[in-house]
């Protein structure tokens, strides 16, 4: 992944607390960051006090937000696993998600989804961070709970080993069910690596996690998890004075264990010499050619100019990797760089993952030849710019809530100690210049320090490779303090009851003002204050639905032609524009509906506009662009038809729809049969401004947009007349299936249940949505409940209610290790079963209903969170009002309206049930069950029709 400034990596965090005076230090302001193209990006503005206890403390107050996010970073992450115990600190970020002395297990979730919040945790290299954002009301229980895991936190020999094994299926799910994953989890650090701890995967192993014991659990948190070894950060909508009393209550007067922190601090050694490795794993779909070097720690001086430099080798369609392997040689399906900084050292990486037919040699002498060009030749000025412009845009968008604020400030506390550092990263990125990129490539990207890494499919002569098991580390696990005596969860009557919320502080919606252009076109304005960025989302009444029989895919092809060249700009033009400007902008088309979509600071949205304009005008279809498409297309499908989940989502489609146009799929057949001449008449017939929706949301206000609008799209005029649309797209309800997809050797089996579901403007919408979220929406619905609390057969499941124009598609879905497929899927039916036969508590549906709410809150808090949402509106002919009305109409929901809208239209008896895994493990055992299953070999599943043979 990218890893830019830390300012654009997701987050995490919680905390602890009691009282105790403590010292206040505010840390200097420092003046905004005025950026090229007069982008500001304003600081971060955290003010900091110490605890006696050495707990640092950062805190934001914005009275704007109707929310605040509670972060806890620890100083403690993978590189501090003990040897023998790789993957520890991960599996321990689980276990905080557990009971304490005074609160139950799963407490977190009853106090952040349960209220229409939310929460989550990450591990990383040198970090384990635990977050949440919750209505600003639940302030003081939320620091009452981290103090609580902090201080007390409770964990027995049942709820190690069912976490442990929640941890192993996140292993198949993310390492061994993804072609890839062995790759990049695995491979690529270990290779990189000589002596850091950094060559360990964080996600560890399944033998190493087998290992760890209850005790070492013990004796971990209590090395690491105390108060001097963390920083406890608050963004959001509070009082000053009451969170700094609630801070001393909860936080100061936590200890510190006498034992110190183990020494942690390898130095990387500088390579003698290049490094070649080549590695096999089951169904990799297309080879990959990896080369990658040792740079700095994220502390370092060259840390930007590296930054830039990735900026300027692999972001956007104009960067050099992507012009060279993927659009001009087209030997490359995908390409992509990481800048990866840590406390300790650094990394960066190039790859390719080669189009069909093309060999990782070829990746290999490609990468190195750009490489090359970067060490032996100065870039360009306006590469130098664009570059620049887009780290610097992409820094203000990851300011917009005060959750990405917090984060920010979180990875430069835990990269360098220093607070101030998020805010200089901005200047520094600035100050970078021609002259630092041609030295950073000289000094460290060379031949001689240089990894190489390929990735090949195993076959009968090169079985796939292993994970490099027993590697040292400098910590071990007689180096951690000893436990003492565990936490007990009390007794009822002896906890310490929660804090009472405080007064609710509602979230606002904005008024949407709603006017046509002269030809038609809608515009919708939703004006916010905050950040100097602004969202436009033009969206069409076409989707895939709309694709002749025969050749689907016309739709989605038509979206990704649209950046690939107008009448005056050819594709690569278009890319440097969208670049120099700081902007996102593309396309997008879904089951019912496209949309185009932009997103720029302000000063340069005018011009992302016009380009926006230009693109839904004026395109060209150039024969040799769709046929770059059509080969990106095929190789994307290929590496998707290696993946049990992807089979599976897209296996369903036909088994609730069969041959009707919701049915249809992008497949390898249907890709090479589409013609400029398709996609040119798909355009000509359906993108027409009397059938288009355009929002504007941000930092804009109704009378720009509309001289905006004017100025871009009053011109438009279609030819001819608007065809109609797919009659009864959905076709007619089909008898249920069960079907297997078998794929030998797959790491995960995807369980999927589906079921013919309801339209957006059903009446029964609302009843369905809560429903839906009580089932599987979020960590404490019914179905992660079941699956992967109760047993630990899961990562994680959940359920989406589909809806569509015409009936949607309703899923309910889990991976699991493939002995589990059976079971999963009795979870997942029994669930559905219950909704329609039982009547849930108002208990059941107070939390479900505070979730949805809070969920809606968060989007209005983004400039595309808020256009989505208004754009969604228009597109089912819905009324603005229900922006506003939302809460209400989700509050009104009974549990009597719950069951009959899912005994009505989503009985278990109309689910049929897709697997994709591997079935030697697991089709004996639902034979027994469903003996009128049809079992399918992945090699001969036909996409192209219902019967799917």
């Amino acid at each position: 992944m990218k890893f830019r400034l830390s300012l654009t990596v997701a987050a995490s965090a919680l905390l602890l607390g009691l009282a105790a005076p403590a010292f206040a230090a505010p840390a200097p302001a420092p003046a905004a960051v005025q950026a090229a193209q007069g982008v500001v990006v304003p600081p971060l503005g955290f003010a900091k006090r110490v605890l006696p206890n050495g707990l640092e403390v950062y805190t934001a107050r914005d009275a704007d937000t109707s929310n605040v996010t509670v972060q806890v970073w620890y100083k403690v992450g993978s590189k501090d696993d003990p040897a023998g115990r790789s993957g520890f600190a991960h599996l321990f970020e689980h276990l905080m998600f557990k009971a304490t002395k005074n609160l139950p297990p799963e407490t977190f979730d009853r106090l952040t989804e349960d209220v229409g919040g939310s929460n989550n945790a990450f591990t990383a290299d040198d970090t384990t961070a635990y977050f949440e954002t919750v209505p600003a009301n639940h302030l003081q229980r939320m620091l009452f709970a981290e103090a609580e895991r902090m201080g007390s936190l409770v964990v027995d020999e049942p709820t190690f080993v069912a976490e442990r094994d929640v941890v192993k299926e996140e292993y198949r799910q993310r390492i061994l069910a993804n072609p890839y994953g062995r790759l990049f989890g695995l491979f690529v650090p270990e290779t990189l690596y000589q002596e850091s701890p950094y060559r360990r995967a964080g996600i560890g192993s399944i033998e190493e996690l087998e290992a760890s014991s209850l005790d070492d659990v013990l004796r971990f948190h209590a090395t690491y998890y105390r108060p001097d070894n963390a920083y406890l950060i608050v963004a959001g909508n509070f009082d000053q004075a009451q969170l700094d009393r609630w801070i001393d209550q909860y936080f100061a007067p936590l200890k510190n264990p006498t034992t110190p922190l183990p020494a942690n601090n390898v130095v990387e050694p500088e390579p003698t010499g290049p490094r070649d490795a080549t590695y096999y794993a089951p169904n990799v779909p297309l080879p990959t050619a990896v080369v990658g070097w040792p740079t700095v720690k994220y502390a370092d001086a060259d840390r930007a100019a590296l930054t830039v430099l990735d900026g300027i080798l692999s972001t956007g369609e104009s960067s050099r990797l992507y012009r060279s392997l993927v659009y001009d040689q087209q030997i490359a399906a995908q390409i992509g760089s990481t800048p990866d900084f840590a406390q300790q050292a650094g990394n960066l990486t190039a790859l390719a993952i080669m189009a069909q037919g093309h060999t990782a040699e070829e990746g290999v002498a490609a990468l190195n030849a750009e490489i090359a060009k970067l060490r032996d030749a100065p870039v360009t000025a306006a590469e130098l710019t664009e570059a620049k412009n887009e780290i610097v845009a992409d820094a203000l968008r990851s300011r917009e809530t005060v959750d990405d604020r917090a984060t920010a400030l979180g990875f430069a506390l835990i990269n360098t100690g220093d607070a101030a550092a998020a805010d200089r990263e901005i200047a520094q990125i600035q100050a970078v210049t021609v002259a630092d990129i041609q030295r950073v490539a000289r000094k460290y990207l060379t031949p001689q320090r240089q990894a190489t890494i390929r990735y090949l499919a195993a076959d009968e002569q090169n079985p796939p490779s292993v994970q490099k098991m027993n590697v040292d580390a400098p910590v071990k696990v007689a180096d951690l303090a000893p436990a003492g005596t565990p936490a007990l969860l009390l007794p009822e009557a002896q906890r310490t009851p929660l804090p009472q919320p405080g007064a609710e502080v509602a979230p606002a919606t904005p008024s949407v003002a709603d006017f046509r252009l002269d030809n038609g076109l809608r515009v919708l304005v939703a004006p916010t204050d905050g950040l100097p960025l602004v969202s436009a989302r033009l969206s069409f009444d076409a989707g895939s639905a709309d694709d002749p029989a025969g050749k689907a895919g016309i739709a989605a092809m038509t979206a990704a032609l649209l950046t690939q060249g107008t009448k005056t700009r050819t594709a690569p033009e278009i890319a440097t524009q969208i670049e120099q400007l700081g902007a996102s902008v593309g396309a997008g088309a879904g089951v019912d509906f496209t949309n185009v979509y932009a997103n720029a600071p302000a000063n340069a949205f005018p011009a992302t506009v016009a380009l926006m304009a230009d693109l839904v005008k004026n395109p060209v279809f150039a024969a040799e662009e769709l046929e770059r498409q059509q080969a990106q297309a095929l190789d994307g499908l290929r590496v998707a038809l290696s993946q049990p989940s992807s089979i599976a989502s897209m296996t369903v489609g036909r088994v609730i729809y069969g041959d009707a146009p919701y049915g249809a799929t992008l497949t390898p057949q249907t890709v090479p049969a589409i013609t400029p001449a398709d996609v040119a008449a798909f355009h000509a017939a359906r993108y027409r401004p009397s059938d288009a929706t355009l929002v504007f949301s941000g930092d804009i206000t109704p009378a720009a947009a509309r001289a905006l609008a004017q100025q871009a799209f009053g011109d438009w005029r279609p030819a001819g007349t608007a065809p109609a649309n797919a009659a009864n797209p959905a076709g007619q309800a089909l008898a249920p299936r069960i079907v297997v997809v078998n794929q030998p050797g797959a790491g995960q089996a995807a369980v999927t249940a589906a079921i013919r579901g309801v339209s957006r403007t059903d009446a029964d919408y609302f009843p369905l949505t809560v429903g839906n979220t009580l089932l599987g929406g979020g960590f404490s619905s019914r179905l992660n409940q079941e699956i992967r609390i109760k047993r630990g057969l899961s990562y994680g499941a959940g359920s989406s209610l589909g809806v569509r124009a015409d009936a949607g598609l309703f899923t309910a879905s889990a991976q699991t290790k493939n002995e589990t497929a059976d079971e999963v899927a009795d979870l997942i039916l029994a669930e559905i079963a219950k909704l329609g036969a039982e009547t849930p508590t108002q208990t059941d549906l107070a939390p479900r209903r505070a979730t949805l709410i809070g969920g809606f809150g968060r989007s209005l808090e983004t400039v595309d969170g808020l256009g989505a949402l208004v754009a969604n509106l228009a597109l089912y002919d819905l009324p603005m009002s229900d922006l506003a009305d939302y809460a209400g109409r989700v509050r009104a929901v009974t549990p009597e309206q719950v069951q009959a809208a899912f005994a009505d239209h989503l009985p278990v008896n109309r689910a049929s049930l897709v697997i994709v895994g591997d079935g030697s493990l697991f089709l004996d055992a639902l034979r027994a069950k469903h003996p009128n299953l049809e079992v399918i070999e992945a090699g001969d599943l036909n996409l192209n029709s219902g019967a799917l043979k």
